[in-house]
């Protein structure tokens, strides 16, 4: 019997996509269109690495064996119907149902974002496959992928509590092990402190689900897991509230949005972004202590 749980969450993905299609260019129609004009160049015009006519593969393999969990790779799929995905069997031998999801993704050194959460009864196996943003990916300009990492989170479905979190699963393909990803970091750098950089790289609006989202691309190369977030933050000197909460860990780039909806900018006769103002605070995302925060910084567009 199919799990109730997992459709109805699918369903919601589902949704969620025609939504983003309806209502993409909403902010555009209302006649109050955001400055897109900028200097800096697409990922793709930068990264000039094209798939190998090789087919990148993985191996099958146990990826975690921990208590009485047992998830093994069946295969990777590249061209799957909502992105790249990872297919895998999780086995559950244990007297109680659990939950696996995916923590702290990334593919080839970029954070990337992922759908996944098997719900298993106990003693039973489920197939299920861990999907990776396309969206991400092409912003990150990945053509070939030489290796995934992650960690499984683990908990029971009935009580929600927590049973454990892997450490880093890597799995790594059949690419080229001498390939280097090529990282955009071309725009604005308004920080570079601490090991952290952040650069503004463009606005846009055409593609926004919620109004406008301004390009940023975050390198962590402290030693400390971290969260970057957006604080007193104004466009052409109204203050707004944007959503933004970048999580990156140590050693890896980020290609994030900072968001405004489309409602707070009508309701400030903001129809484009010309200057920006704010601050960010920078924080261990483990222990929720704090890195440090930033001088105030100017950006024009």
């Amino acid at each position: 019997m199919i799990n109730s749980k997992k459709t109805l969450f699918y369903f919601f993905f589902i949704l969620c996509i025609i939504l983003n299609t309806a209502c993409s260019s909403s902010y555009n129609q209302s006649n109050k269109t955001i400055n897109q004009n900028s200097t800096v160049k697409d990922v793709s015009q930068v990264n000039e690495s094209k798939q190998e006519e090789t087919e990148i593969k993985v191996e099958e393999q146990v990826i975690l064996e921990q208590g009485d969990i047992i998830i093994t790779l069946k295969s990777l799929q590249l061209d799957g119907m909502f992105g790249t995905a990872l297919k895998v069997l999780v086995e559950n031998n244990s007297q109680n149902s659990i939950t696996v999801q995916i923590r702290d993704s990334s593919i080839n050194g970029v954070m990337v974002d992922t759908l996944f959460s098997c719900e298993v009864g106990s003693n039973k196996k489920a197939n299920d496959e861990i999907i990776f943003s396309r969206t991400d990916i092409e912003q990150a300009g990945i053509d070939i992928i030489k290796d995934f990492e992650f960690r499984f989170h683990v908990f029971d479905s009935q009580t929600w509590d927590g049973i454990f979190d892997s450490e880093i699963v890597t799995i790594e393909t059949n690419a080229d092990s001498s390939y280097l990803q090529k990282y955009n970091d071309s725009g604005t750098v308004v920080l570079e402190d601490k090991g952290f950089k952040i650069v503004m790289k463009r606005v846009d609006s055409t593609k926004s689900f919620w109004g406008a989202d301004v390009h940023v691309y975050i390198e962590n190369n402290s030693d400390t897991d971290a969260t970057i977030q957006a604080r007193d933050v104004s466009i052409n000197g109204f203050m707004v509230n944007p959503i933004f909460s970048s999580k990156v860990l140590a050693g890896k780039k980020s290609y994030d949005t900072i968001t405004f909806l489309e409602s707070e900018l009508l309701e400030n006769d903001i129809d484009s972004i010309d200057e920006m103002e704010l601050s960010f605070h920078i924080f261990n995302t483990n222990g929720w202590d704090g890195i440090f925060d930033s001088p105030k910084i100017s950006v024009t567009f």
